[in-house]
């Protein structure tokens, strides 16, 4: 009997070597066969297509819809793109230091970061760049504007720059550098007690940055802190591991990673001791958060660390790795999905089961599971990170993104700051009414058309009368009701007088004070820092969140 099992062993094993070599040959065999068929297309196409074919754009037409079936995240990157990624990844590249933009089929300044060439050299927002190195721009796309201003770092570039107002151009030399855009493009302190900062990315010296304003703050005075994610995208996962760290024990689990490649599965732990346990911190969040961003906030709510305040994260919980290719070329793959402290994962959208129309839809709630933080509070995978105190994004009225949108803002910025020298800090700018009335009257000859919400269902429902045969059963009606609410640019500029308001103060204060500017200038506006602040200020409802109900 017992040579019979043993010998029953040993056959099952050989034929399951057997099924695994086979299964394993059919795949490769799947893949030749395959390559094999696409170039053999390939090279009919080029041959007998009945105009010219260009190989690469025709192979990365087909590289790129073929990684598009996979997820957003995977990429091909050839080697003209490769200066591209690297400045997304460090943050790091040469240039002049500032955020360049289309107005009016102008190329123009739309922010010079602080101390950098351009900022030096005394360009400000709004002035457009007429040339560059003696060639005309007025034609060239923003990114083609973008590539001419990048180079070597104590390169020379000579720019043709005409300022808001003027007629004439004057000529500026700048000396490229190294810029480094800042993760942290913000701290400070919002009232006595309370500080704050922004983190917009996850690049290279992240953590580092967040450990300096957190000292910063607390050398100000800080008791408290609102730590700002909102859009931010993500980034490099070991600064966010790094920057969960600031805030958590030594030898805590961070964030596991796992994969179809076991030897790269990995739990990432906290290596230090932390900068700081116990202050508190709201940590706010939107539906664009994501990725690094989702993770530092998924951490700092499994160890209940933080209060999270404003909207449920996007849910991006896949992790990418780069892996080089022929020509300089690279590909980031998505090689795992991350799980945070309580075990669970955060990814929203299901990339592996496809709908019958080839996209990718939404993980069902009834397939989400519960977890617990580190003090028993109940939380969800499968879609992001959702707050403790939710809080609606600020909708804003259609006049007022029609303003926007049409640049009305950015202009009158531009002509406020050319006609007053200077203003009070911008925690406390505030426009009068005198100001109001003289951007309202700026707009006077500008086109503000719009239709509201309520406008155009009317008119959906106008449509449907029609097609149906019963519009002169409810002409009348449907006149009378058109008439009530036609909005009307003079009455709408007064209803949405604060919206507008705040919108025209933050832009201006900019002009003034920069990124710094508009930031300061939200503090007594922005729904979630009023939300975290209240309840920072109260440290029983602050600790009430943290509780299991």
């Amino acid at each position: 009997m017992y040579k019979k099992s043993i010998a029953g062993l040993l056959i099952g094993c050989l034929a399951l070597t057997l099924f695994s070599f086979k299964t394993e040959s059919e795949r490769y065999f799947e893949i030749a066969k395959n390559l094999d068929v696409f170039a053999t297309l390939f090279k009919e196409v080029n041959t007998y297509y009945v105009d010219e074919v260009p190989p690469s754009k025709l192979v990365r037409t087909g590289i790129d819809a073929m990684l598009k079936s996979l997820d957003p995240y995977t990429n091909y990157i050839p080697e003209d793109d490769i200066e591209d990624f690297r400045t997304m990844t460090t943050g790091q590249y040469g240039g002049i230091g500032a955020l360049i933009g289309s107005r009016n089929n102008k190329i123009v300044v739309q922010m010079p970061y602080e101390n950098s060439p351009a900022h030096k050299a005394g360009l400000v927002i709004g002035d457009e760049i007429v040339k560059i190195d003696g060639v005309n721009v007025s034609s060239k796309t923003t990114s083609e504007v973008s590539k001419l201003l990048k180079g070597q770092a104590n390169s020379t570039v000579k720019l043709e720059v005409r300022s808001y107002g003027q007629n004439k151009s004057r000529t500026v030399e700048l000396t490229r550098a190294n810029i480094m855009v800042d993760n942290v493009p913000y701290y400070g302190m919002i009232d006595n007690e309370i500080g704050y900062f922004q983190l917009s990315g996850f690049t290279v010296d992240a953590s580092k940055e967040v450990r300096t304003a957190v000292q910063k703050l607390k050398e100000q005075g800080a008791k408290k802190i609102i730590f700002d994610l909102r859009d931010n995208p993500g980034g490099l996962l070991h600064e966010a591991v790094n920057i969960s760290n600031l805030f958590v024990d030594k030898g805590r689990d961070i964030v596991s990673t796992k994969g179809k490649v076991k030897e790269w599965n990995k739990t990432y732990k906290a290596l230090d001791e932390p900068l700081d346990k116990s202050m508190p911190m709201v940590i706010l969040t939107s539906s664009r958060s994501a990725s690094a961003s989702e993770i530092v906030a998924g951490v700092m709510q499994d160890y209940d660390r933080a209060v999270l305040v404003g909207e449920r994260t996007f849910g991006k919980g896949l992790v990418q790795a780069t892996r080089p290719l022929s020509y300089n070329s690279q590909l980031k793959v998505t090689t795992a999905k991350y799980y945070i402290p309580s075990g669970r994962s955060i990814q929203a959208i299901d990339y592996k089961h496809r709908n019958e129309d080839g996209s990718a839809g939404k993980i069902p709630d009834s397939l989400k599971v519960a977890h617990k933080t580190a003090g028993g509070r109940i939380v969800y995978d499968g879609g992001g990170v959702s707050p403790d105190v939710e809080v609606t994004r600020k909708t804003y009225s259609e006049i007022a993104r029609t303003i926007a949108a049409k640049g009305y803002f950015f202009e009158y910025a531009n002509k406020y700051r050319a006609e007053n020298p200077t203003i009070p800090s911008a925690k406390q700018f505030k426009l009068t009414d005198a100001d109001y009335q003289q951007f309202v009257a700026f707009l006077d000859n500008k086109d503000v058309n719009y239709t509201t919400k309520i406008e155009r269902e009317l008119e959906d429902l106008t449509e449907q009368a029609k097609d149906g045969k019963h519009l002169d059963d409810i002409k009348l009606e449907l006149d009378a009701i058109k008439k009530k609410v036609s909005h009307n640019k003079s009455n709408d500029l007064m209803r949405f007088r604060t919206e507008i308001q705040e919108m025209l103060e933050a832009e201006i204060a900019s002009r003034y004070y920069l990124q710094k500017g508009y930031i300061e200038s939200s503090f007594d506006d922005d729904p979630d820092i009023l939300m975290a602040k209240r309840v920072l200020s109260d440290q029983q409802e602050y600790a009430s969140y943290l509780k299991v109900k």
